[in-house]
């Protein structure tokens, strides 16, 4: 399922101007989704929760260190900039999948990542 999210996205992407793209994402219990971290600039994040769970957005420095960001309610919308390197991770701590979409722009033509991961213990 989750490959077939990230083929979905990967197609939208291809369907929209190279500087913007949008995606409908699934994040399980225990994990975060994290996107970018190689990109040469900086990219905005336009997130709306679907889903019926708060989650929460930090920010990975290109140096390493983390910083919190913000948490997203559900049914909220919030518009975060990332810098150049930078990864935006957006962590669900519930019990329940959550449901978010995003709208990138900026530098989101190559470098891009997008990923799940477990959360940090």
């Amino acid at each position: 399922m989750r490959l077939f999210l990230l083929a979905l996205a990967l197609l939208t992407a291809a369907a929209r101007p190279a500087d913007e793209f949008s995606s409908l994402t699934y994040i399980e219990p225990g994990e975060q989704f994290a996107l970018g971290g190689n990109q040469r600039g900086a990219f905005v994040v336009k997130a709306r929760n679907r889903g019926p769970v708060p989650v929460r957005v930090a920010e990975r420095l290109a140096a390493g260190n983390t910083l919190e960001r913000a948490q997203l309610a559900p049914g909220q919308t919030l518009t975060l900039r990332f810098g150049a390197g930078s990864t935006a991770l957006v962590r669900n701590g519930s019990p329940r999948r959550a449901e978010l979409s995003f709208k990138l722009s900026g530098d989101v033509r190559q470098g891009l990542g997008m990923r799940y991961e477990a959360l940090p213990k």
